[in-house]
């Protein structure tokens, strides 16, 4: 992917699919400084789409991202969008004007049903499988929330260490950062540290560099109810890539000494650093 006069190309060339937003402050040119993370909140990608370009919303970004990875573009990234409302970040206030905006869709909070299930705040029915239990860096108390998609977090990364190279960002935060108690997301459930990892610093690198700090066991899955895979427990100092992170969890690459993947799995995050 590469970016072309404010648009964003994908891998075959073509621009990313786009929709102008109305939601936009006319005749202002963003000052892009941060790249803001959010999730929709909302039903799937094109009832987000949709609402971010109706001017009844009051609200919109520059891309939104659907949990198969589709692409969305909803105004030039030196346009300045409404996605960060009342917001302050490093002495700016009112980060619209400093910040490129990125919605990913997703349910945000959920609540587990009688069935079993879990329901969003509009309804609509998850399965267990798409929820994960963790205590938003802001509150106090555990909840449940929906789960990104794999290639949703994949692209998102991707994305964030290409604007970042372009525009020269300072960092990737999140909404909830930038507005603490007004807003939750992009919540515990997106990895948005190891987002950043690949951004800032590492722009041009695709995967983020690993190592356990204990031995530790690697999972086929992103908990303590998957199987172990045979090369548990890898030592302490074993090099990783991490792929992606669900909560707690990160998918990995097992490297071996000359820096090769021998083994795929997923491994408890306390229990590695970023190298």
């Amino acid at each position: 992917m590469k970016i072309d006069n404010h648009r964003l190309i994908l891998d075959d060339g073509t621009p990313a699919p786009f929709r102008q937003t109305p939601n936009v402050s006319a005749g202002r040119t963003l000052d892009p400084r941060f790249l803001v993370m959010h999730y929709t909140a909302g039903r799937n990608f094109q009832s987000s789409v949709s609402w971010l370009t109706d001017a009844a919303a009051k609200a919109s970004a520059h891309l939104v991202i659907g949990r198969g990875g589709e692409i969305a573009q909803l105004a030039p990234f030196d346009a300045v969008t409404w996605h960060a409302g009342v917001s302050q970040w490093r002495g700016l206030s009112g980060l619209n004007a400093y910040s490129i905006g990125i919605e990913l869709d997703n349910a945000g909070p959920l609540t587990r049903t009688a069935a079993g299930g879990f329901s969003a705040w509009f309804g609509g029915a998850y399965k267990p499988e798409d929820a994960i239990e963790a205590t938003h860096k802001n509150e106090s108390a555990p909840r449940f929330w929906h789960r990104y998609s794999d290639d949703q977090i994949d692209i998102a990364a991707r994305i964030a260490a290409l604007l970042t190279a372009e525009y020269g960002l300072e960092d990737v935060i999140g909404h909830d950062d930038i507005s603490p108690g007004r807003k939750a997301d992009p919540g515990p459930a997106f990895p948005l540290a190891a987002v950043r990892a690949r951004a800032i610093g590492r722009a041009q690198e695709d995967k983020v560099k690993a190592e356990t700090t204990a031995n530790l066991n690697i999972r086929t899955g992103p908990g303590t109810g998957f199987e172990r895979l045979p090369e548990s427990p890898l030592k302490a100092g074993t090099k990783l890539h991490i792929l992606s992170e669900q909560g707690s969890w990160c998918s990995v690459e097992v490297l071996d000494a000359q820096g090769r993947p021998t083994a795929t799995g997923w491994v408890h995050g306390d229990y590695v650093r970023v190298v």
